[in-house]
Parts: structure tokens; C-alpha cells; sequence
């Protein structure tokens, strides 16, 4: 059986991590099947995607019987196996979305910080869960967590572990909408199949401006948004979107 399982719908694709058992903890080889996933999800008839996990967990980052033994050269095992993971989500040229089921801890935490939106079942929690066990958050999660909630909020967080509820996350902003577990995909399905309805490319570059406006001056982001507006310009999907309003009917965008 797959530890990490994809299956499409239209435009959409779905990332399951398959190792429900142990909350979807990730190892070597898990990790390495969602890299392959993630390079799937590059092609251009995918144009919205969603990870979750299968079972009562989303993901409760590493597995931590690989440590049974010497942990060995942890950078190492970052740069070679989680690393290519968050910066292929980051790269991704359209929406990522985190349907997050159940608990979200350490690098699933992280795992999950990295996509563009989050949607939470009730029953979800969020961890950050190294500070647990006397290590550092990784995986990018010093980056976004601060990100989303803010140095003071972050620093507290990450320090504390403190387990948050989905209606706190849901009041920290850290996820966009909480539904039932029961609902969650289908909730987010419909969400994907929304943005993947809507001008990928326009989404893309847009998530490569919000990428850049935390730590860019006003003249660079400006200067940023005119180069990037000018290619956005000259797609199928800017004439699209012009012919539909002058001809006021539904835009049909490809994409393109």
C-alpha cells in the first residue's frame, strides 16, 4: 500500500499521506513519495491541489522510531528529505490547500503551514510539538508560523508547545474555516475545484508577490507587481477575463 496516495478530480489534486496507523508520521520513504506527488502536481492540467492525511491525523511530523538507533546528521536528513518538500508546495504556480483532518504536529505543523490556505476539521489540533522533546522548529515552521500569527504570538507558540484547538486556530487566523470532520472533504474539494476554476497563472504570480512582501521594501514590490502584471497581461486568461466583462457573461478560464 502507497504511504502517500494521489487521486484526481477535474483539475484537482488530492495528496493523501497513507500512514494512518501511526497519524500519518513522516519517514524516509513517505517523504519521498510525496516529493514524487509534489512533481506530479506540477503539470499544467492540475490547477488547484490538496493535502491531507488518512485515518484520525493529518500529520504528526517525524517518525520518531527512525530514531530508535543514532538520529545521525539531523541537517542532513532536513536538506535531503523535508526541505524539497516545503519548497516544492512554495513553488507550486497555483493554490495548495491543507485540508487538515486531525492533529497536526512538529513538521506536519510546518507541512501544513506551508500551503496557501487551511481549512480544519472540528476535531483538529495544532502542535508545534518540538520544543517537547528539546529541539528547534524545522521545516520551515519558524517562517510561516511567524508569518501568520505574528513574532510575539510565534514566539509564544513555538515555546510553549501549546496545543491549539481548530476554533483557535480558526481565531488566530492560522486556518481560514473550520467545518465537520464529516465534511471536511468535500469542503475541500469544492474549495480547490473554486480556485481551480478561477486564473492559475494570475494565482501563481500572485502567491509569488505574497512570498516577497514580508521582507520587501515598497519601491521592490512595486517595481515586482509592474513586471509580473505585465506578463499576466499578455495571457489567455487576462483576454478571457476582459471579453466576459465587456460581453457580460461568466469568464471560462483555462488556465493559460
Amino acid at each position: 500500500m502507497a504511504e502517500v496516495e494521489t487521486a484526481r478530480k477535474g483539475a484537482v489534486l488530492t495528496i493523501t499521506l497513507n500512514r494512518p496507523d501511526v497519524l500519518n508520521a513522516l519517514n524516509a520513504a513517505t517523504l519521498k513519495e510525496l516529493e514524487a506527488a509534489l512533481k506530479a502536481a506540477r503539470a499544467d492540467d492540475v490547477r488547484a491541489v490538496v493535502i491531507t492525511g488518512a485515518g484520525r491525523g493529518f500529520c504528526v511530523g517525524q517518525d520518531l522510531t527512525e530514531f530508535r538507533e543514532e538520529a545521525g546528521d539531523i541537517g542532513t536528513r532536513l536538506r535531503g528529505n523535508y526541505h524539497p518538500n516545503i519548497k516544492a508546495i512554495r513553488a507550486l504556480e497555483k493554490p495548495v490547500i491543507a485540508a487538515v483532518n486531525g492533529a497536526a504536529a512538529g513538521a506536519g505543523l510546518s507541512l501544513a503551514c506551508a500551503c496557501d490556505l487551511r481549512i480544519a476539521s472540528d476535531q483538529a489540533t495544532f502542535v508545534p510539538a518540538f520544543v517537547n522533546i528539546g529541539l528547534v522548529p524545522d521545516s520551515g515552521g519558524t517562517f510561516f508560523v511567524t508569518r501568520l500569527v505574528g513574532q510575539v504570538r510565534a514566539f509564544d507558540w513555538l515555546c510553549s508547545g501549546r496545543r491549539l484547538t481548530a476554533a483557535e486556530a480558526h481565531a488566530w487566523g492560522i486556518v481560514s474555516e473550520v467545518v465537520s470532520a464529516e465534511a471536511l472533504p468535500d469542503r475541500a474539494g469544492e474549495l480547490a475545484a473554486q480556485l481551480a476554476a478561477l486564473p492559475t497563472r494570475g494565482i501563481g504570480m500572485t502567491k509569488r508577490l505574497l512570498d516577497r512582501a514580508a521582507t520587501a521594501t515598497l519601491e521592490e514590490q512595486l517595481e515586482w507587481e509592474a513586471e509580473l502584471q505585465s506578463v499576466a497581461t499578455r495571457s489567455y486568461d487576462f483576454r478571457e477575463g476582459v471579453a466576459a466583462s465587456l460581453e457580460k457573461r461568466e469568464p471560462r478560464f483555462e488556465g493559460r
